[in-house]
């Protein structure tokens, strides 16, 4: 599946045939586990998205909650976006070290995460990214990132 036109997560696992369902629902349970208490599960862009509340985020430029990560089944692959350390050199440094640690091969782009298979995935490593931001500590970074003020 590329993109899903699924109202929600439920209805998106559904969609998906087993074993990438079963991959997908393990992804989702460790994202539920180590994620800060207050983020947004939803479905947007025909992924799984964990989004900000405008509550906490205040208005945004486009008056969208912001995405903090997400989790897409692909074609070919498992994509899970990290927006938590995307604009972060520090802590993309930081993942690719414990990623490359266990010695298993790191497919990623500027905040994307690809793997084929559970097995090729480091699941310790996505649990420490998951749990590094509260929503309102990702909002503030994300703000401060885009030099935007908060209003």
């Amino acid at each position: 599946m590329v993109s899903s036109h699924a109202a929600t997560v439920e209805q998106y696992l559904v969609e998906l045939a087993d074993p990438r369902r079963s991959e997908i629902t393990q992804h989702l349970e460790l994202i539920r586990d180590n994620l800060p208490a207050g983020f947004i599960e939803t479905m947007a862009w025909g992924m799984i998205v964990f989004q900000v509340p405008l509550e906490v985020s205040g208005p945004t430029h486009n008056d969208q909650p912001f995405a903090a990560l997400a989790l897409a089944s692909q074609k070919n692959h498992i994509s899970f976006y990290l927006s938590a350390i995307y604009a972060s050199e520090q802590l993309t440094a930081e993942f690719q070290k414990r990623w490359t640690k266990i010695c298993k091969r790191l497919d990623m782009g500027k905040s994307c995460v690809r793997f084929t298979a559970l097995e090729k995935a480091d699941l310790e490593t996505r649990a420490w990214a998951v749990s590094l931001f509260e929503p309102e500590q990702f909002a503030n970074w994300y703000l401060s990132a885009k030099s935007c003020i908060r209003t």
